[in-house]
């Protein structure tokens, strides 16, 4: 059944992270993101990781990552890139 709702390889991914009792799952569909949700699965998205080396020093500033991963085509709703980059809602 979950095959028929979400893409075969997030599918894939919420199968192995439930026989491995997976520490997180990395997903940014939000079909598959809400499908882990409700069987409980703990899930971050490629921000969330981008957030976390942020906080641990391991990349000095989130806009350089931002317009890269935007520049190769991931989509980020503009409420999301002003809330990570406030700056951003001064630009055109």
């Amino acid at each position: 059944m979950l095959y028929s709702e979400i893409d075969a390889g997030e599918a894939e991914a919420i199968v192995l992270a439930l026989e491995q009792r997976a520490d997180l799952l990395l997903l940014d569909d939000q079909e598959a993101r809400n499908k882990a949700r409700r069987l409980n699965l703990p899930i971050t998205g490629t921000v969330g990781v981008l957030l976390k080396a942020k906080n641990e020093g391991l990349i000095s500033s989130l806009d350089g990552e931002i317009q890269s991963l935007q520049a190769s085509g991931f989509w980020l709703s503009n409420s999301l890139v002003h809330a990570l980059l406030p700056s951003t809602s001064n630009k055109s």
